[in-house]
């Protein structure tokens, strides 16, 4: 079995000014591709996990990286290194998304501290890539649970995740 992906980031914009004789509207295109290929170094990922999930209102949910999730085939998956994590927080939600500040044996490798936690507002996505070789480092039983709140008690919220990861 052997695992490879594209993630595109892209962005194009412009902004417009009247200016004395002309209006400037300098166009700005952002583009950034990161390309993955099956392995466990740099710019590589053997396994992925990838859900849409919902939570009901003040819910929140553990996701264990290592060694309870498991693939689309049914095989239990064990991250050793996270090289590419989006959230993405539907748009029909009323709350928002809370990623992180699992309460124990949190995975921080990402974040400054343990308590840090990303609000991913409804339409907004998060997306990290770590494609060096180390990644994001999760390590079995002591640093490997992510956190996925709703961040009030009114309604439920649905979230898809996609993590792209090394076992070693």
């Amino acid at each position: 079995m052997g695992l490879t992906a594209t993630l595109q980031i892209s962005l194009a914009a412009t902004l417009s000014k009247a200016l004395d004789l002309l209006t400037a509207e300098p166009p700005l295109a952002y583009n950034k591709t990161f390309t993955i290929t099956n392995g466990t170094g740099t710019n590589q990922a053997d396994k992925m996990f990838h859900d849409q999930r919902t939570l009901s209102a003040s819910a929140t949910e553990n996701l264990d990286l290592a060694g309870v999730l498991a693939d689309l085939f049914g095989d239990t998956i064990t991250l050793a290194r996270i090289k590419a994590l989006i959230v993405y927080a539907a748009p029909g939600n009323t709350n928002d998304v809370l990623v992180g500040g699992a309460a124990a044996n949190q995975w921080l490798s990402w974040v400054g501290d343990a308590t840090d936690v990303v609000k991913v507002k409804p339409g907004g996505i998060l997306v990290l890539v770590a494609p060096d070789a180390t990644g994001y480092v999760v390590a079995g039983g002591t640093a490997d649970q992510l956190k996925i709140a709703n961040s009030a008690g009114s309604t439920s919220v649905t979230y898809d995740i996609v993590i792209v990861g090394a076992s070693a």
